[in-house]
C-alpha cells in the first residue's frame, strides 16, 4: 500500500467496530459512482482492510479509523473526504474527521536509509584500520608516547596524568600501562601484578577519584576481579575482548572496551562476591481495580513443570505485569524505529528515536525510568546502562547476538514474546 488514511471517530452513543465499518460501507456506497465503491476497490486490492480502534468514554464512543490505499494521491484524497460524509452510526449521530494521509513509501525509505547506515557501519568495522597499521610500523621516535613514571612509595608504574585526572584506570602490569600511554591514556596506574593485597597508594587514590578497573579478557582477568573488588572501591569494570590482554589491544579496542564498561557492583554480583539480602515482605496492599495484564516471565516453563509449580508455588519466580494499553502500543511501534519510556505507574515519560535511546538513558536520573519499549535491538550496551539507571524491563524487536552477560535486575523480552 502507498498511503494510510488516519481519521478520528466520535459517536454520541456506544457502538462496536462492526457498526462503524458497516456505516462506512453503507453510507458511501454509490455516493460517487461505482468507481469509488469501497467494496469493489477492496476486491481489486486498491483499498486495504479498514481497521477500527474504539474505546468508550461514558456514553460516547471514540477511536480511530485506518484505511490503507493503493490508489494515487488524488483518488486517495477523495476516499478520505468520503469518510467524512458518514454522519450516523447505528442510531447515534457520528463524526469522522481525517487527521492525516500518511505516505507509507516515505516510511519505507526511512527504514532503508537506517538499515543502510547500519550495514555501512558493519562494513567499516571490518575494514583494515590504516591508522593502526601505520602506528605499528612507524618508528618509536615519531610516535613519542608519554613516558611511564613511578608513583607512590611502592613505585607503581603509572602515567603522568594520575594526579590531575578525576578518573583513574587501574590495570594489572607495566605492559598494560605502556600500551595505554601509547594511545594517549595518561591517567593509568598498575597493580604491578598484585595477587594478594592491593597497594595502599591505589586505595588512597580511590578515596578521592573514580576508579575504572581494566582487566584482561581471560581467566587471569577474572582472578584479578575476584581479588581486587573486595579490597578496593571500584566504580566501573572494563574488560578486554575475550582471549585478549590489555597490553596487546589496539587503540580502537581500548576505546570500545572503555565505552562498554559496567558498574563494579553488577560485576561483583555476577561473580558471587556480594550476598544479596532477601527483600522484606511488603505490607498488604489494597487490591487494584480490574485491569487486563500480561505477565512477562523470566523463563517460560514447560507444561509438566508448570503443573508442578501450581501445586507448590515458587518464591523465586519474577514477573512484571504489562498493562493492555502498553501491549497495544507495542504493535504500533513496529517499523517506527522509536522508543517509549515509562515510569513505575506505566505513564509515558518520553518518546525518542532508537538511535538516541542510549544517550537518553545515560542522562536519566536513576529510578526515573521503569520500562523501555523500543523498535530496535536489545544490546549489551543497553542492558548495562539500564542496570545502572534502575530500569526493570526492556522490550525490543529482537535480542543482539553479542550479549555476554545479563544483569539480574533487568528483565528483557522481544515483541514476538508478547504479540
Amino acid at each position: 500500500m502507498k498511503y494510510l488514511i488516519k481519521a478520528r471517530l466520535e459517536v454520541e452513543g456506544r457502538v462496536d467496530r462492526h457498526d462503524v465499518i458497516g456505516a462506512i460501507f453503507g453510507q458511501t456506497e454509490g455516493l460517487l459512482g461505482t468507481g469509488f465503491s469501497l467494496e469493489e476497490l477492496q476486491e481489486k486490492d486498491k483499498i486495504g482492510r479498514i481497521h477500527v480502534e474504539i474505546k468508550y468514554q461514558g456514553t460516547k464512543t471514540v477511536g480511530q479509523v485506518l484505511v490503507p490505499s493503493n490508489l494515487d494521491r488524488v483518488h486517495t484524497s477523495i476516499i478520505a473526504a468520503m469518510l467524512e460524509t458518514v454522519d450516523k452510526i447505528g442510531p447515534y449521530p457520528a463524526r469522522i474527521t481525517v487527521e492525516e494521509i500518511k505516505d507509507l513509501r516515505a516510511d519505507k525509505i526511512k527504514k532503508i536509509i537506517a538499515r543502510a547506515r547500519e550495514l555501512l557501519a558493519m562494513m567499516r568495522e571490518r575494514e583494515p584500520d590504516i591508522k593502526e597499521i601505520v602506528r605499528e610500523v612507524v618508528e618509536q621516535e615519531q610516535v613519542k608516547p608519554a613516558k611511564i613514571v613511578e608513583y607512590g612509595p611502592e613505585k607503581l608504574p603509572a602515567g603522568p596524568g594520575v594526579d590531575q585526572a578525576d578518573t583513574i584506570i587501574v590495570v594489572e602490569g607495566r605492559g598494560d600501562v605502556q600500551n595505554l600511554l601509547r594511545y594517549g591514556y595518561t591517567n593509568v596506574i598498575a597493580l604491578e601484578g598484585a595477587r594478594g593485597k592491593v597497594p595502599e597508594t591505589i586505595k588512597k587514590l580511590a578515596e578521592k577519584k573514580k576508579i575504572i578497573l581494566f582487566v584482561d579478557g581471560d581467566r587471569g582477568g577474572e582472578l584479578i576481579l575476584k581479588n581486587v573488588l573486595p579490597q578496593l572501591k571500584v566504580d566501573y569494570v572494563a574488560r578486554a575482548p575475550e582471549g585478549k590482554e590489555v597490553e596487546e589491544l589496539t587503540g580502537k579496542e581500548i576505546a570500545r572496551a572503555l565505552n562498554q564498561m559496567v558498574p563494579a557492583s553488577t560485576v561483583a554480583k555476577e561473580l558471587g562476591l556480594v550476598e544479596e539480602k532477601p527483600e522484606k515482605p511488603k505490607p498488604e496492599e489494597k487490591p487494584a481495580p480490574p485491569e487486563e495484564k500480561v505477565e512477562v516471565v523470566e523463563k517460560p516453563k514447560p507444561p509438566e513443570e508448570a503443573a508442578k509449580k501450581a501445586e507448590k508455588p515458587s518464591e523465586e519466580a519474577v514477573t512484571i505485569a504489562i498493562p493492555k494499553e502498553v501491549l497495544e502500543s507495542v504493535k504500533k511501534l513496529v517499523g517506527t524505529l522509536e522508543a517509549v519510556l515509562y515510569d513505575k505507574e506505566w505513564r509515558e515519560v518520553d518518546r525518542v528515536k532508537v538511535r538516541e535511546l542510549f544517550e537518553r538513558l545515560q542522562s536519566a536520573e536513576k529510578g526515573s525510568i521503569y520500562a523501555v519499549v523500543f523498535d530496535g535491538i536489545i544490546t549489551q550496551r543497553l542492558l548495562d546502562v539500564a542496570a545502572e539507571k534502575g530500569v526493570a524491563l526492556l522490550v525490543g524487536s529482537r535480542v543482539g547476538s553479542k550479549i555476554t552477560y545479563k544483569p539480574s535486575q533487568v528483565k528483557f523480552v522481544t515483541f514476538n514474546d508478547l504479540l
